[in-house]
């Protein structure tokens, strides 16, 4: 069942891009933009690790799972040690998968040819 849920949570966030594309005319970026602080205001509110449990990787995979990862390695940053905690909290839970985009996206400039 957690595949199903999975599935339809991640349709959902698909959905719901596409229709503030069409609706809103909304360019990819500020829909990144939006997904994001929409996964932090989840996490602030602590919403977010509720809809973890339920859709496992459908609510993981999304955009919105990136903001829900900064704001919860801030707040976990500053209870740890003190305010400068929240920025550097930020890095430590997210640093792996910033630096692994910036390698693989090297790597593919390597491969393929850049339009630019």
């Amino acid at each position: 069942m957690i595949f199903l849920y999975a599935f339809l949570f991640g349709g959902l966030v698909c959905l719901l891009a596409q229709l503030c594309m069409d609706i809103f005319k909304l360019l990819p970026a500020q829909l990144v933009v939006l997904f994001v602080v929409l996964g932090s205001v989840l996490e602030a509110f602590q919403l977010y690790d509720k809809i973890i449990a339920f859709a496992g990787a459908g609510a993981l995979m999304p955009i919105a799972s990136f903001g829900h990862s900064l704001t919860h390695a801030a707040v976990e940053g500053a209870m740890n040690t003190d305010y400068l905690g929240l920025f550097t909290g930020i890095f430590d839970l997210t640093s792996t998968g910033i630096a692994a985009a910036i390698f693989f996206s090297f790597l593919i400039a390597l491969v393929c040819k850049p339009r630019g």
